[in-house]
């Protein structure tokens, strides 16, 4: 929160840059500047001269309806170098603000793009904007989503784009402009010839509206974007939509996901495909597409030569679906992406798409996840893997693999050297299957990422996985999250990793370390060179874990993340972490979930490298709440109805300092006198008290 004397500051500094001519962008998120700093802002935008990017997201700048942006508007009027304006989330501009932005724009050469993202614009707003549009020369990107312009709002914008000739990029997406707000566009893309991309998702467009937009689309010779995600398409909307492809040549990309075509509008789509030129990527995730459609889809992959991307993700395509598709794969020269997540997709169908990789060369990412593939399709992919020379990843998470599979899979990847990420979390692959992959962790010279998530390892699997690390030069992130391990198979972990030197990332939450184990994991930070991302959460690490770790923190100079979220650690532990804190110049984010306010507020005054510091689910009394806002003169404020944050800003003798603090969901202890202290002086002074309790709702802490 910037406070009065603050934003006169900054006004003067942007005053002075009239003659120094070096800042070109200024980033003022979540600040709550407020009406009263915004005017003063919106003063220093009129000499200012050099300033071409503005980020006002998430502050307060039209609460007073009486200023709602009449001082950004004059500003834009003189302005000759802003480019850039983000007004968007919970800047209020509202009607009042989108009208004097429009009048702005009038006259406004330079702006190029502008941001009102979720501002309580209605239909009225959108006109004045829609008036500006029609005249406006420089405006290239229109942000608008998330407000509520209707179908009155969408049919202005309509008119506008008939005679605007700059505008590139425009996004309505959540402004319940539905099938006549659809028509009104389409009508407008016809003629319109500088739009290339329209984002239209989450809009109530039924058929009437998807077919007014296919219309459009036959004659169109620019728009190459198209997102309709999650609106209310059935089969007549894609037909039409398909009937436009076979003649579009401009189109690139077009995300039908999350609307109710089923296999007919897949059926549509896919006779389309087989003569578009220039479609790369089609999203038709949650469709509910079975078999019929996919089948469709993978005769049109056969003869297409434009596809990149094809997500399938979320449908009910089965095992004779993918098989369609691994027919697709084998004629099929350009598919780089296959997404066929969730599809009910069984070894049958797996081991056709193993058939389809040993001779495909251009698919490089297939997505699994979520499937009912066993030993026998995860043997079938090995297979493809040991002559496959271009897949770089590989998603298998939540499938029914067991050890078998994984250890025919283990021993291909001995030899196969393109494959960078496998992720088999959430599978049941067990002892051998486990140590196979530690076997191929010594010789594969690809493998960068291995998610383990959920696969229960053993105690020597740890220890052989963890040998493979100290001679393996590639892998950058291991994933061990939630597999029991205890502290034999930290203290091997450890060891690997004081001389390994390409691990960056190590998960380990939710397992069973103890003593001995955050031990040596201090013993590893004060020798590791490389590591920069450690999760401990739910690791039972408490006052003594924590003040081992810190030993570490001390000497440690490459950790930048550090998770200890819900570990139990009370006032002790977080005074040794404040006092690592202080010396510490590496870490930049700090997960934690206990007491000890006092004693960070101490520590993060002396630290100039921390940027994130999350106090999640804490019990922050009026005593810990008032060192905070002593340390950094803190305001709270509710974020997002479900969390408070807290932002705390600088002192004047450490300017490089810019914490976060956030208590989500907090059942922070406060009285009123502590947040009246914490609100005086600052933007957010004109709310009332907020006295947030155990004993208070969610909605009732929102409402105060």
């Amino acid at each position: 929160m910037i406070a009065t004397k603050g934003s006169e500051t900054l006004v003067e500094a942007l005053k002075a840059l009239k003659t120094i001519r070096n800042l070109t962008t200024s980033d003022l998120q979540s600040y709550k500047i407020g009406d009263n700093r915004g005017q003063a802002l919106g003063e220093a935008l009129n000499t200012n001269s050099s300033l071409a990017t503005l980020d006002l997201w998430n502050n307060s700048i039209g609460k007073q309806r009486r200023h709602r942006s009449q001082a950004l508007k004059e500003a834009l009027k003189a302005n000759s170098n802003l480019t850039t304006l983000n007004l968007s989330l919970f800047t209020w501009i509202g009607d009042s603000g989108a009208r004097a932005l429009g009048k702005a724009l009038k006259t406004n050469s330079t702006l190029a793009t502008l941001n009102l993202r979720n501002n309580s614009i209605s239909e009225r707003g959108a006109q004045e904007l829609g008036e500006a549009l029609k005249t406006n020369s420089t405006l290239v990107t229109l942000g608008l989503s998330e407000n509520s312009i209707g179908e009155n709002g969408a049919q202005s914008l309509g008119e506008a784009l008939k005679t605007n000739s700059t505008l590139t990029t425009l996004n309505l997406s959540s402004n319940s402009i539905r099938d006549i707000g659809a028509e009104a566009l389409g009508e407008a893309l016809k003629t319109n010839s500088t739009l290339v991309s329209l984002d239209l998702s989450s809009n109530s467009i039924g058929d009437s509206g998807a077919e007014a937009l296919g219309k459009a689309l036959k004659t169109n010779t620019t728009l190459a974007t198209l997102k309709l995600y999650s609106n209310s398409i059935g089969y007549s909307g894609a037909q039409a939509l398909g009937e436009a492809l076979k003649i579009n040549s401009t189109l690139a990309s077009l995300d039908l996901s999350s609307n109710s075509m089923g296999d007919s509008g897949a059926e549509a789509l896919g006779k389309a495909f087989k003569t578009n030129l220039n479609l790369a990527t089609l999203d038709l995730r949650n469709n509910s597409i079975s078999e019929r459609g996919a089948q469709e889809l993978g005769e049109a992959l056969k003869t297409n030569s434009t596809p990149v991307t094809l997500n399938l993700s979320s449908n009910s395509i089965g095992d004779i679906g993918a098989q369609a598709m691994g027919e697709a794969l084998k004629a099929n020269s350009t598919l780089v992406t296959l997404d066929l997540y969730s599809n009910s997709i069984g070894d049958i169908g797996a081991q056709a798409l193993g058939e389809a990789l040993k001779t495909n060369s251009t698919l490089v990412t297939l997505d699994l996840y979520s499937n009912l593939i066993g030993d026998s399709g995860a043997q079938a992919l090995g297979e493809a893997l040991k002559t496959n020379s271009t897949l770089v990843t590989l998603k298998l998470q939540r499938n029914s693999i067991g050890e078998n599979g994984a250890q025919a899979l283990g021993e291909v990847l001995k030899s196969n050297s393109t494959l960078a990420t496998l992720d088999w979390r959430l599978n049941s692959i067990w002892y051998k299957g486990l140590l196979a992959f530690s076997e191929t962790l010594k010789t594969n010279s690809a493998l960068i990422t291995l998610g383990l998530e959920d696969n229960l390892i053993q105690p020597r699997i740890v220890k052989a996985f963890s040998e493979a690390l100290k001679n393996k030069s590639t892998l950058t992130t291991l994933d061990l999250t939630g597999n029991l391990i205890e502290d034999y198979g930290t203290q091997a972990l450890g060891e690997a990793l004081r001389t390994n030197s390409t691990l960056t990332s190590l998960y380990l939450a939710g397992n069973l370390i103890n003593g001995s184990g955050f031990q040596a994991l201090a013993s590893m930070l004060k020798m590791n060179s490389t590591l920069t991302t450690l999760d401990l959460q739910n690791s039972s690490v408490g006052d003594g874990g924590a003040k081992v770790l810190v030993d570490a923190l001390k000497i440690n100079s490459t950790l930048t993340t550090l998770d200890l979220w819900c570990n139990s650690i009370g006032e002790i532990g977080a005074q040794a972490l404040a006092e690592a804190i202080k010396t510490n110049a590496t870490l930049t984010t700090l997960y934690l979930q206990d007491n000890g306010a006092q004693a960070l507020s101490q520590g993060i005054q002396m630290n100039s490298t921390l940027t994130t510091l999350d106090l999640w689910c804490n019990y922050v009394t009026d005593k810990g709440a008032m060192e905070l806002y002593k340390m950094s003169h803190i305001c709270l404020w509710p974020n997002l109805g479900d969390s408070v944050s807290v932002q705390a800003r600088p002192s004047k003798d450490d300017s490089s300092l810019r914490t976060v603090l956030r208590l989500a969901c907090c059942f922070a202890v406060l009285d009123d006198q502590s947040l009246l202290v914490g609100l005086e002086g600052g933007a957010m002074r004109d709310l009332a008290p907020i006295w947030f309790t155990k004993s208070m709702s969610l909605m009732q802490f929102a409402s105060g």
